[in-house]
């Protein structure tokens, strides 16, 4: 009889316990953010100022997690709402000039992580791996879709 695959539990485990090791790494720094809040920075970082609708599309995050994520990151002076310029009726999420520090200690935590991640992978192995994954994500988005 064959053992049953695992991937799909080993995924979630991977991504709980790398989400605790890189919130105690950001704690190290003096970065108290969550997870989630990290993902909306990110998005933010990458693509500048956007409606919490669009944040939300990005991070597939529900609504209450993802405002109380931007509550506690305005709360701390990284990220402000501001009327759109273009459209009054919008609300933009922007980042304040007292996020840039915040930015490098997150680019340096990330790559900290990649390397703890990596750790012992050659780069063919590292290669193969993310386009398995990335295989994974395919399968599951068109199973998603229909």
């Amino acid at each position: 009889m064959s053992r049953p695959r695992q991937g799909g539990f080993l995924i979630a485990k991977v991504h709980r316990t790398g989400g605790r090791v890189f919130a105690r790494m950001l704690r190290e720094r003096g970065l108290e953010i969550n997870p989630a809040q990290g993902r909306i920075l990110f998005v933010l970082w990458q693509e500048g100022p956007m409606t919490i609708n669009e944040i939300a599309r990005r991070v597939s995050l529900g609504k209450s997690t993802l405002t109380s994520g931007i509550d506690g990151l305005e709360k701390r002076g990284q990220v402000v709402r501001v009327r759109s310029k273009e459209d009054r009726r919008k609300i933009l999420i922007e980042l304040t000039a007292q996020n840039q520090g915040m930015h490098a200690l997150y680019e340096e935590v990330s790559a900290e992580m990649s390397r703890v991640f990596y750790e012992g992978f050659s780069n063919t192995e590292i290669t193969r791996f993310e386009q398995s994954l990335g295989k994974i994500l395919e399968n599951l988005e068109k199973s998603e879709s229909g």
